[in-house]
């Protein structure tokens, strides 16, 4: 039986990884950028100026990453915004990370309030170069459920995009410490929606975070716990894996291994890494769920079966579900009505 259900399997995993490639590269606007260490975007970083700048740039920000990960809670530590201003559906804050770009120094969350008196919340973090309306239904169903959730648009998105870009391409590329800065900016953003949230009065918490969205939620939740119950829609370990294995990063790899190798580039990325916290996740009490696909191209799959191995190993209080798809049709009939499925039955059942 197994043996007649193999050309089958093998037909199906050729479809969708054609699909894939279909869905991927109906993008045309995608800009290899020439690599920079961008070391200009460190100077304002927390206890970054303690660190000597002696030999290469690579050697150099070897061990900012080393800093930063010893003293994380510092780097991603921040002091609540003043100006939170709810008008009409959208919440504005000003970043408590400033950068060169004023649309970017304005924070930008859809409000979905639930009806009722629950003071459970959700805050949703969308894909790398989501576009408004994409996850707005997801937001609704949370709503109708009885959980009011904010979605976050993540740095160099929507109305916070610079004039000049077409795609979110400063929140990932070949700009060493631009990624860097930009991750650390969506993960204190979020934070900070908690903290807006908390004024509201809501008292627990949730967080969901699709593809890069996902990157950014677990090192917001290893950071703060108040945030209790996980959803991962897509899951990997090291940054620069994805970037130089996924099918969507291409062209920043063409760009990045001008310069550096896979093994350098892992260093250069490790303290926006999830790996690098998770002993941090590990030490609070956290309901995880990790959702990836079977055939995925841009998050490979074995970076996600390496998150569910370190997630066993650490006994972490977590679920998987594998759907038979990839990163892109993720986003297609039917298999978006099982992924929404799957995030609001189990933030139901746990927030």
């Amino acid at each position: 039986m197994k043996s007649l259900l193999r050309p089958v399997a093998h037909q199906y995993r050729t479809w969708i990884h054609r699909r894939e490639s279909q869905l991927c590269f109906r993008s045309t606007d995608r800009t290899v950028r020439p690599f920079e260490f961008g070391l200009e975007w460190a100077v304002r970083w927390p206890g970054i100026a303690q660190i000597p700048k002696t030999g290469t740039e690579q050697e150099y920000l070897a061990r900012v990453n080393q800093r930063v990960i010893a003293a994380s809670s510092e780097f991603f530590g921040y002091k609540t915004p003043p100006d939170f201003r709810l008008e009409g559906d959208w919440l504005h804050f000003t970043s408590p990370v400033n950068t060169p770009f004023e649309e970017n120094n304005t924070v930008r969350a859809l409000w979905f309030p639930a009806r009722g008196g629950a003071r459970k919340a959700v805050v949703l973090l969308p894909h790398w170069n989501s576009k408004l309306p994409q996850q707005n239904a997801l937001c609704a169903g949370l709503q109708r459920l009885g959980l009011s959730t904010l979605r976050l648009s993540l740095p160099y998105h929507d109305a916070r995009m610079p004039q000049a870009l077409s795609r979110a391409d400063y929140a990932v590329s070949s700009n060493i410490c631009r990624t860097i800065d930009a991750t650390r900016q969506a993960v204190i953003d979020t934070r900070c929606c908690f903290d807006w949230l908390e004024q509201q009065g809501f008292e627990d918490f949730a967080i969901v975070g699709t593809s890069l969205g996902s990157c950014y939620a677990f090192l917001a939740s290893a950071h703060d716990p108040r945030i209790r119950v996980n959803m991962f829609n897509h899951c990997s370990t090291y940054f620069a894996d994805v970037v130089w294995e996924g099918l969507s990063t291409r062209h920043i790899r063409d760009s990045v291994e001008q310069a550096v190798d896979l093994p350098v580039l892992r260093g250069l990325w490790s303290c926006i890494s999830p790996p690098s916290y998770w002993d941090l996740y590990s030490a609070q009490k956290k309901r995880s769920k990790f959702l990836y696909t079977r055939y995925d191209t841009t998050f490979p799959v074995h970076l996600s079966r390496q998150v569910i191995e370190g997630a066993r190993q650490r006994n972490w209080d977590h679920d998987v579900k594998v759907l038979p798809c990839g990163h892109y049709t993720l986003g297609e009939f039917p298999f978006k009505y099982l992924t929404g499925y799957e995030i609001c039955s189990f933030l139901k059942r746990n927030l």
